[in-house]
């Protein structure tokens, strides 16, 4: 052959997508009913699928993992390693890449298959390639962020950051100030006495004790 087929997914992950079908374009009865079922699950957010639909999510992500090496990759710069399950920003978008994929595959005209050549699959080839930055050409390597990770995470950067959370949530913040031009019109309000000031600019309506003059610029 020329050129392999796209793989297809499992049973439990081809299941997922026609209820994700319906939800979209089912009955009104069939939207209401999977609305009433709770969070749907979505192949492409691997995280949101349960253990067994994740399992078949993981089977058919590498077999097109193996695909986009062979069908569209002639050096070895842009290859997926074959480590990618160890890599989470891999994982994450290859999901994508191939849900996108799938849907191209299934169009009635070729529009989205060719923005997936044009756009989709370069510049996840792209973002792979720099995240990666030469690692695990030779074999799996231990992320070099790791350090900086677990620093984030310890229980001194952690308090740093809920304090300003929490000074944050306790700072009120002065309400912006109002200008009026000087050809503001005054127009009087429905029958209560007191006059309301309308900006010529915005249409806005002021409050007349809380109006301030518009800066010249």
């Amino acid at each position: 052959m020329v050129t392999l087929p796209f793989p297809q997914p499992g049973r439990l992950v081809d299941r997922a997508y026609r209820v994700l079908d319906k939800a979209e374009n089912g009955t009104p009865d069939e939207k209401r009913a999977l609305k009433l079922g709770g969070a749907l699950e979505r192949p492409w957010d691997p995280p949101s699928c349960p253990p067994a639909l994740r399992g078949q999510v993981w089977a058919w992500l590498d077999e097109v993992a193996g695909w986009v090496n062979h069908e569209y990759s002639w050096g070895v710069d842009r290859l997926i390693p074959p480590c990618w399950p160890a890599h989470p920003h891999i994982a994450h978008e290859l999901a994508v890449l191939a849900d996108l994929r799938r849907t191209a595959g299934r169009d009635t005209t070729s529009a989205l298959l060719e923005y997936w050549h044009r756009d989709v699959l370069p510049m996840f080839l792209e973002r792979m390639h720099l995240r990666l930055a030469g690692s695990c050409a030779a074999g799996h390597q231990d992320w070099t962020a790791a350090a900086r990770h677990r620093a984030f995470h310890n229980d001194v950067n952690q308090a740093q950051r809920q304090a300003r959370f929490t000074a944050d949530c306790q700072t009120t913040y002065p309400p912006p100030a109002t200008y009026v031009d000087d050809d503001a019109q005054f127009v009087p309000d429905d029958g209560t006495g007191e006059h309301l000031v309308v900006d010529t600019i915005t249409g806005e309506v002021i409050d007349f004790n809380d109006r301030r003059r518009r800066p010249s610029s």
